[in-house]
């Protein structure tokens, strides 16, 4: 049956973060083979320097321009791979942003939705009429606390000279009866003693004696 209908091919497909991985792997393997062959090259520098013209010395050197061209086609190669690696790191970013660019749209919809919704629930007319309201009680409070805070039976003209000199007089009588008796009450003050306050236990006693 499989081979007259053929299978479902169950092999994953390629994905471009395991081709860039395969890709490192590929340059890692180069460099090791590129640093291999750079330290045979200083081997064979090493001895050229230190023998003379003749057949070894040919020979040798044969080895060293091998290895050169072996070089240069392992560094091209290298070269080509990373530059792939580097187009598809471009790819693998464009793909990111796009997807996070797909991710931002979405949530500008689902918000613009819902805030229709909200919005769609709010009266503006009402609003309105709250503030006029909420203005004319704000107004109304103004108005209590300015009745509350005002004064009662203060004249608005008042002499300040007259009141130095009604000042002054009342000073002059606290030194005239300071005078004549320390501990009297003074006579502006002799209303304003309550009549219900006993008197002192002193006066009492003399006032016995005296019976």
């Amino acid at each position: 049956m499989n081979r007259l209908f053929g299978s479902k091919n169950s092999t994953p497909k390629p994905t471009l973060q395991g081709a860039m991985s395969n890709l490192d792997t590929h340059i890692e393997s180069l460099d090791v083979k590129l640093s291999k062959i750079n330290a045979e090259l200083t081997q064979h520098q090493q001895k050229l320097s230190k023998m003379r013209d003749g057949p070894g010395k040919t020979a040798i050197r044969q080895k060293a321009l091998k290895l050169l061209q072996r070089r240069k086609q392992l560094e091209a190669q290298k070269d080509q791979l990373e530059q792939q690696s580097f187009n598809m790191e471009q790819a693998d970013m464009m793909t990111t942003n796009l997807k996070n660019v797909m991710t931002t749209v979405d949530a500008m919809k689902t918000t613009n939705k819902t805030l229709k919704q909200q919005y769609g629930k709010i009266d503006i007319d009402k609003i309105e009429r709250l503030q006029d309201e909420m203005a004319d009680l704000m107004e109304m409070g103004n108005e209590i606390q300015e009745s509350l805070g005002r004064a009662y039976d203060v004249p608005e003209d008042v002499d300040e000279a007259e009141l130095d000199a009604e000042l002054e007089a009342l000073g002059e009588e606290v030194e005239f009866e300071a005078s004549l008796g320390e501990g009297e009450v003074p006579a502006f003050m002799k209303d304003e003693v309550p009549a219900f306050v006993d008197e002192s236990p002193v006066s009492n006693k003399v006032k016995e004696a005296a019976g």
